[in-house]
């Protein structure tokens, strides 16, 4: 692959990560609640990870090709959203000793992560639809070595992203509670308002 095709890729994928959905949301969650962010981070990660997998396996073409799988992906994606995002609202960050006392452990803070990220989506747009777009069979590279060294530039922007979103939402908000509880309600309203808005278009189509 040549450094103008990985360029391109690049910018595209960077301004989808940038865009705040369920993924930012979490990040800054994990910032305001959790020790540190990292966990969370990974957790995201990984999710993203299992994608680039499927990925590199040339699976991603069977799925894209299955309506009915994608449709239940996007379901599960959407259920689960609509359902963190309610337990945000319920029960917003609050940035104080207390709350840090009460942390869940990085297993699950990882799990949670992998499990937001991994039935995101906007992972599936990612893999299943811009992917191919820069993957070349023609090249002299293998298909699947092409979808690894995307995958692995997709990889290290969502932890480089992510792991700044969270780190300032923890310098920026932590001492302002009142202001951490607006976002983190705002982040809980945009979880439930993608899951809302992926369940109808998905069963309306």
């Amino acid at each position: 692959m040549d450094t103008t095709t990985l360029a391109a890729f690049l910018a595209v994928d960077l301004l989808l990560v940038f865009t705040p959905g369920a993924d930012w949301a979490y990040a800054i969650s994990a910032g305001l609640r959790e020790r540190s962010v990292v966990p969370a981070v990974t957790g995201l990660v990984a999710g993203h990870g299992a994608y680039a997998l499927v990925a590199v396996a040339g699976l991603a073409v069977i799925v894209a090709g299955s309506p009915a799988t994608l449709t239940a992906l996007t379901v599960a994606g959407a259920g689960y959203l609509l359902w963190l995002g309610w337990g945000v609202l319920r029960q917003p960050a609050v940035p104080t000793a207390a709350a840090e006392s009460a942390d869940a452990s990085r297993a699950q803070v990882m799990l949670k992560g992998a499990g937001i990220s991994g039935l995101n989506p906007k992972a599936l747009l990612l893999y299943f639809a811009l992917f191919p777009q820069f993957i070349d069979s023609a090249d002299g590279w293998p298909v699947a070595v092409q979808t690894g060294l995307l995958s692995m530039l997709h990889l290290t922007a969502c932890a480089g992203v992510y792991l700044a979103v969270g780190v300032m939402a923890r310098t920026v908000l932590r001492t302002r509670p009142s202001a951490a509880r607006i976002v983190t309600r705002i982040s809980g309203a945009m979880m439930i308002a993608i899951g809302a808005f992926l369940l109808v278009e998905r069963l309306a189509g």
